[in-house]
This record gives structure tokens, sequence and C-alpha cells, in this order.
């Protein structure tokens, strides 16, 4: 195993803080895991076994505590007064009413709660409302290229990135055998299970609340992910996803489309990405990019799709700076683009990704945006070709590779 050094250095930060420590992500991308590797640094640190509650509810011995009742007597019975109890509640949206076990939890003393879940309707509704200002999430995110490499020594890098831009990050996919039919048909039941089992609990969340709309078409369901996962990298809205539908003989109106897709959203499987008016320093209420989750699982949705380089390393990327902290936004600078505006700790990082820039066009298109902003922030353009590397009046040209394995904790 990888450790998954950012996302336990964080759960370290807050052990015993009161607060309720909440990791979200997609299915299967390590979130059991690393609540092991967190219990087992508490072990090491003196915690003894019996002050740890462990429940991971995809396990079926432990199906009789999905009534919460159940579980909030099974919990309360293995409290200590004298000594703090750590609970970790894995999966913890199969449980009905988890949210009021969590709160009565919450305002004992000594209790130090993790919960996790895949699906950010879990942080909607009645937790937030019962525990508003109480809770801290961490978005848990497949391996980076770094983590990757670490699991797959001893094969140079760039053989390694183009492995990863294929067959993605999730934990289990980079310690296989280089198998092609083993991880597509490893990716696709992870895909299914998103897909049915995530939605099916999403519904159930939703049954109490009549103005919900409900997904029930799975087909359609899928047919709009094809088309966001073809579509990485450009301007899109409900509208143009609703038409493109219609187009093929189906009626859909647009609020099916955008309850459809905001789905796909909570279920960890595409982030939408905002645009921002760099030049006005405001939000744009119009179109957004959507990025995928994992690009092992973007190649099983689009199997026979012509390998898109360029925007296959802009995904790549975004990721990354999600991973690294960034609150992202695209640019627009007048009438030209920034692929990411990055901003964290009050500091802005402007970021162009191509895949090479060798071209004179490709120069000028890419580094004109970054050239038109005035500000003296940072300003980088990342491309996998290694010829046009260095410094432009500021601009810093740097390899893909090289920046994804730069990365330094709390740099």
């Amino acid at each position: 195993m990888v450790e998954r050094l950012e996302y336990l250095e964080t759960l370290k930060m807050w052990r015993e803080e009161k607060v309720i420590k909440v990791v979200t992500g997609i299915r299967r991308c390590g979130k059991s895991t690393l609540l092991t590797m967190y219990r087992d640094h508490l072990l090491e640190t003196g915690v003894q076994q019996e002050q740890i509650v462990f429940i991971n509810f995809e396990d079926m011995d432990y199906e009789e505590l999905q009534d919460y009742k159940k579980l909030y007597s099974y919990l309360k019975d293995r409290l200590h007064k004298d000594r703090y109890t750590y609970i970790f509640l894995d999966e913890v949206q199969k449980v009905e009413g988890f949210e009021k076990v969590v709160d009565s939890l919450y305002i004992k003393d000594n209790v130090d709660i993790y919960i996790t879940g895949s699906n950010s309707n879990l942080l909607s509704g009645e937790l937030a409302t019962l525990l508003s200002g109480r809770y801290i999430e961490i978005s848990m995110l497949p391996l980076s290229f770094a983590e990757y490499c670490q699991l797959n020594s001893g094969t140079d890098n760039d053989t390694l990135f183009a492995e990863y831009m294929q067959n993605g990050g999730m934990p289990y996919i980079s310690v296989m055998d280089r198998n092609r039919e083993k991880s597509d048909m490893y990716l696709e039941g992870i895909y299914n299970t998103i897909i049915i089992n995530d939605i099916e609990e999403r519904q159930k969340r939703r049954e109490s609340d009549p103005t919900k709309r409900k997904v029930t078409d799975i087909a359609l369901l899928k047919n709009i992910a094809k088309f966001l996962a073809g579509s990485i990298g450009s301007l899109i809205s409900v509208k143009s996803i609703s038409d493109y539908i219609v187009s093929t003989g189906r009626k859909v109106s647009a609020n099916t489309v955008a309850d459809y897709i905001e789905a796909l959203t909570e279920s960890f499987v595409f982030y939408p990405v905002e645009r921002y008016d760099v030049l006005g320093k405001q939000l744009l209420k119009t179109n957004q990019k959507y990025y995928i989750v994992d690009m092992g699982i973007r190649r099983h949705l689009l199997p026979r799709k012509n390998y898109d380089l360029g925007f296959s390393l802009e995904n790549i990327v975004y990721l990354e700076l999600l991973r690294r902290g960034y609150k992202v936004n695209i640019g627009k600078v007048g009438l030209t683009e920034v692929d990411f505006v990055a901003e964290k700790n009050d500091r802005i990082w402007y970021y162009q990704v191509t895949a090479s820039l060798t071209d004179e066009n490709t120069f000028q298109r890419e580094i004109t945006p970054l050239r038109n902003i005035s500000d003296n922030y940072a300003k980088t353009i990342i491309t996998l070709d290694r010829f046009t590397l260095g410094d432009y009046d500021g601009i810093e040209v740097v390899n893909a590779v090289d920046w994804l394995l730069a990365f330094k904790l709390n740099a």
C-alpha cells in the first residue's frame, strides 16, 4: 500500500478536535484504506485497541447496525468516560438516519468521530442542518501520479505516465498486472456500482422530499455520463446536453438533464468547474466545464474514442490542483481563456495546459492570455514536451511529468 500522506496528515491535524471528520470520494478511491492507515497510526501512538470502534457498513457482519437506533446503542456501550473513544463509520450513508447517531455522539465528551461516504449528498439535508459548522470535509481522489509511481517503481516516469493516462489511478488498478481485459472488467464493476447503488441510496434520501426529482432512467444517466466524458475541457451547458439527446431521438427536458448531472456530480464521477472573469474579478453564470474523476473510468466510457492527449492532460492537472488544496476555476481573459485559476491562502496561480508548445501558433495561443493578465501572480504553462521549457518574461513553462512529481506536502 502507498501512504496517502496528504490525507493522513489532515486527519492527524484534526485528531481529537471537536469536529466530525467526513471523508468523501468516489467508491474504491481508498477511503477505507485511509481509515485503516489512520487507525494503525493511532495504535502506534499508544491508543489502545478497545478505544477504537471501526465499522464498515459494506461488511455483512454489521448489517444489523444499519438500524440507526441499534447502531447508537452499540456505540454508546463502547464509549470510555476517562479517555478518548475513536469511532470510524465507513460508508455510513447506508444507515438511514445516521445523522441522529452522529449528532448524539458529537455532544459527548472524549469522542472523536470519523465517517466516510461515496455521495456528496451525505453532506446535505439533515446532516448539514444538525452539524453546521461542526464538521470538516476531506475530499479524497484516486491516486495521484506521484502515488502511482510509488506503487510501480522500477519503470521510467514517462512510461508510467502513459500508463497512468490510460489506466487512471484507482488504487487496485494501480497494482494489477497490465491486463487490459481485467482492468476493464474491474472499472466496469466500479462504474455500475456507482450508477446503480449510489443512485439508489440517493433516491432513498430524497423520498421524504416531494420537490426533488428522482433519477429513474439509467440508460439516460449513462448517455449523459458519456456526453460529459467526451466533452472534458469544453464549455457546455445543460441546454447543449439536452439538445444533443433530443437530436438522437429522445425527448428530455433541461430540468431532467440538470438533475441527472447532479446525480453524477454527487457521486463524484464528474466535477463541475465555474468560469471566472479574471479582469472583472467575478464568477460567470453561463456555461461550465466538467472533469472526470479518473482517466481509467473515462476510457471505459469511451473505449473507441480517439485519444485526445491535450484534454486528458488538462483533466489530470485539474485533479492534481484539487489534491494540492486549491480552489479552481476556469479563467476568462477578455476573449481568451486561461485553463485554470487556482486560489489558495489568498494567493492565485494561473495555469495553461497543452500537450506540446513546439508549434508556434500553439505557443502564441497558450501564452497570450497569460501575458494579458497584469497582476504579479505566478503564471505557468504545463506541457508534455521538453523542448520549450524555460522562462518567458516571467511565464514559466514546465514539463507535466516533472510538475506532477514535484509536489511537497504543505508546500
